[in-house]
């Protein structure tokens, strides 16, 4: 089953009740090598339901030792689209490697 790791809504259990219909399993994890900031989302829609305009966003980090804290939950591939479909254009999913030494989807800065 594929990971997803998630720095952000996605942790939420009622995001995780609306995206996917359940709430979901994981573990506590850390993502090297990025860093968070936040980022103005324009999707208006997206804003409005999560109650803000900025999120929390990662991008690459000028340090290797940089690590950003959250949780690498297990999603079937189905829940993967419907998480793409919940993400605004300023994120992207990528391939990362987690410090427990697993990889795991995560979405970062588009650009």
């Amino acid at each position: 089953m594929p990971l997803l790791f998630s720095y952000g809504t996605l942790q939420d259990e009622d995001v995780q009740l609306s995206l996917f219909g359940r709430p979901l399993v994981g573990r506590k994890d850390s993502l090297l090598g990025y860093e968070q900031a936040l980022a103005r989302v324009e999707d208006t829609e997206f804003a409005r339901t999560s109650g803000k305009t900025h999120h929390a966003i990662l991008r690459p980090a000028q340090s290797d030792a940089a690590r950003v804290e959250g949780m690498a939950f297990e999603v079937t591939e189905a829940e993967l689209v419907h998480a793409d479909d919940y993400e605004p254009v300023e994120y992207k999913r990528v391939v990362a490697r987690l410090a427990s030494g697993r990889q795991a989807w995560v979405y970062v800065d588009a650009m």
